[in-house]
């Protein structure tokens, strides 16, 4: 697990760097290039209207699968958390919907992208945006202390997706809900993607199976689950994920065909708060 974690905080710093003008463009010479997965997972997901709102750095260092704030129904004064806000993009969108009275918190291990993600707050003038470090397997915020949890294609970078889950419905609030953008799959993939550590962090090898991703709410105690496929990958973009990996492609390609899709995955913490086997 820890492999993994240094694999991924070492490729989205450097992705962070490449937006700041502080390190080389990475092969594709843009920030998604940094992190494998990048087209065509991560194109096309914000207006042109949600990118005038910010500062073209948090665009340029969005390297998610989905537009979380647009789907989660954000409502003002609600407080709201997402989890690896990199360089903050739903952070900002997010503090904006839930104003007046509103707090918009960003998680994030990398320090890169924690410094990114600040510059980009002063630069939109944003004033009820929080940005902390630490691990989303180890949110540091109290029980029962937010309404909302995004996330923006980063759960499936974590090894330990239980303790995400766990975590995330800790920190909700009764009634509190679950939004979030993430890579699933449909069906089997092969080992040899799944055990790819470079597509892991491009989002791909870490995805859970559709009904994996439910089971894992509903052990965590999440009720109203709803998965909502919002792109699903045909073999041309099969191929340009597995481009460069050091794969057979012609041979993989077809086998993950139509298998991996973006998808908006929904789920409440009860009203009650409990947990599975907390309440008598």
């Amino acid at each position: 697990m820890s492999g993994i974690k240094e694999v991924v905080k070492e490729k989205y710093g450097q992705a962070a760097r490449v937006v700041a003008g502080e390190g080389n463009a990475c092969c594709g010479g843009s920030p998604s290039s940094c992190c494998s997965g990048g087209e065509p997972i991560t194109s096309g997901l914000y207006d042109q209207l949600q990118k005038d709102e910010l500062p073209e750095t948090a665009v340029l260092a969005s390297l998610g699968c989905g537009n979380p704030t647009a789907l989660a129904e954000l409502k003002p004064g609600e407080v709201v958390l997402d989890l690896g806000s990199g360089g903050g993009i739903d952070v900002l969108l997010s503090a904006k919907r839930v104003s007046p009275g509103g707090r918009a918190f960003g998680l994030d291990m990398t320090d890169e992208m924690l410094s990114l993600a600040r510059e980009n707050q002063r630069k939109a003038g944003v004033q009820n945006v929080q940005f902390l470090k630490g691990e989303i397997e180890n949110i540091p915020l109290p029980d029962n202390s937010v309404d909302v949890i995004i996330s923006n294609c980063v759960i499936n970078l974590s090894a330990d997706k239980d303790r995400v889950i766990r975590e995330a419905f800790r920190v909700l609030r009764p009634g509190g809900r679950l939004a979030v953008s993430d890579v699933v799959t449909r069906g089997d993939v092969p080992e040899e993607v799944r055990k790819n550590m470079l597509l892991w962090v491009g989002c791909i090898a870490g995805a859970l199976r559709d009904d994996e991703y439910v089971a894992k709410l509903v052990r965590s105690g999440f009720d109203e689950i709803e998965i909502e496929p919002t792109r699903i990958y045909d073999i041309e973009d099969a191929r340009a994920f597995l481009n460069g990996q050091g794969l057979d492609v012609d041979m993989i390609a077809p086998q993950v065909e139509g298998k991996f899709m973006s998808a908006f995955i929904r789920a409440t913490k009860p009203a009650s708060g409990c947990a599975p086997g907390c309440c008598s």
